[in-house]
């Protein structure tokens, strides 16, 4: 800068040896991407806050380092029954029963977010007016760039249908367990993919002669004739049974104690079915 130059309030002034005035600097520079990048950025969160807000089948919100509900959507005043005026500031705590708010697990889930960055979970939760549902629930700690902790994001699904859908489940499967585990006159058995013994009943007992401890894991094949085995015939029903969803057959098959007997056969494939 030349002689005397001062710079004041953003300014820069240029002065002669005698403090007269001769004039100033002035810097220019273009801001222009940056403040579009910042509208962008802004358009972005609020898309974003929209978005989230408006979400209603999950719970979303935040939680400041201390786990005081900052923010609530749509999802989470459907989900706990709580407007957002009456959470905003409470600890998330208030979510859980009673038991698990004296053992400290909802300090213990922030803390496992914190060291590992994201905790998940299942488990029973309590809506406003009491009640209580089966849910997911995931934590997600935030930091910024420099690795403070600013927060947690915490997204809790209702999980009660799908569990009474999987009670329902356990209960028929273990009801038609006992059934066909009970019935003597037919040999009910389950092979895996590839034609091992994976279930024995007590048909299957009476009539083949096998104990479940002496045929679990071996290969259905034990059962049919030595020429049959030879064909490939029992790697050909499954085949057709993959291939058709069933196969049925009738002929002959082989006890423990090498003596045979006139067999009908039905094979039906089980696929699993994923949405």
């Amino acid at each position: 800068m030349k002689d005397g130059g001062l710079k004041k309030m953003g300014r820069s002034f240029i002065l002669n040896k005698e403090k007269q005035l001769l004039g100033y600097s002035k810097i220019t520079k273009d801001l222009t991407e940056k403040r579009e990048n910042e509208e962008r950025l802004r358009k972005s969160e609020q898309r974003y806050r929209s978005l989230i807000e408006g979400v209603r089948d999950y719970a979303i919100f935040m939680l400041d380092p201390g786990g005081n509900v900052m923010s609530w959507n749509e999802g989470a005043k459907r989900l706990k029954g709580y407007t957002e005026r009456e959470i905003l500031g409470k600890h998330f705590s208030i979510f859980y029963p009673e038991e698990t708010k004296n053992s400290g697990f909802p300090e213990f889930e922030l803390g496992q977010a914190k060291k590992t960055g994201r905790f998940e979970d299942e488990g029973i939760r309590v809506r406003k007016n009491g009640t209580t549902f089966y849910a997911n629930v995931i934590i997600t700690a935030i930091f910024d760039s420099e690795n403070t902790l600013l927060g947690y994001s915490k997204i809790t699904r209702d999980l009660s249908e799908r569990r009474e859908a999987e009670e329902l489940l356990k209960k028929s499967e273990e009801k038609y367990r006992l059934l066909v585990e009970g019935v003597k006159d037919y040999a009910i058995f389950m092979l895996d993919p590839e034609g091992y013994v994976v279930s024995w009943n007590e048909g299957a007992k009476r009539l083949k002669k096998y104990e479940e401890k002496e045929v679990l894991g071996k290969h259905f094949s034990v059962f049919y004739t030595e020429e049959k085995k030879k064909m490939g015939f029992p790697e050909h029903e499954l085949r057709e049974a993959i291939k058709n969803g069933k196969f049925e057959d009738e002929g002959l098959r082989v006890r423990k104690d090498g003596t045979t007997f006139y067999a009908n056969v039905i094979i039906t494939s089980m696929l699993l079915i994923r949405k």
